[in-house]
């Protein structure tokens, strides 16, 4: 898979962490979850290993999230 197309692929991913946890979080508004996910994707960059991060990043949102009081 080309770098852009890789890259493409992750945020689609993303995208869909976002989407989850926000049906799992209804409480939380669209924008915090964002920004929380786009803080825990932060946390990967220079990583050469793509393949799991938005498995990471749902799990560390998920648990920051539950922390907040969500479900």
């Amino acid at each position: 898979m080309k770098d852009a197309d890789a890259a493409a692929h992750e945020s689609r991913e993303l995208n869909e962490v976002v989407e989850r946890l926000c049906q799992r979080f209804p409480d939380i508004q669209e924008q915090q979850v964002r920004t929380a996910v786009a803080r825990a994707h932060d946390r990967f960059v220079g990583n050469p290993i793509r393949d799991f991060v938005p498995v990471f990043v749902e799990r560390a949102v998920r648990d920051e999230l539950s922390q907040l009081g969500g479900a």
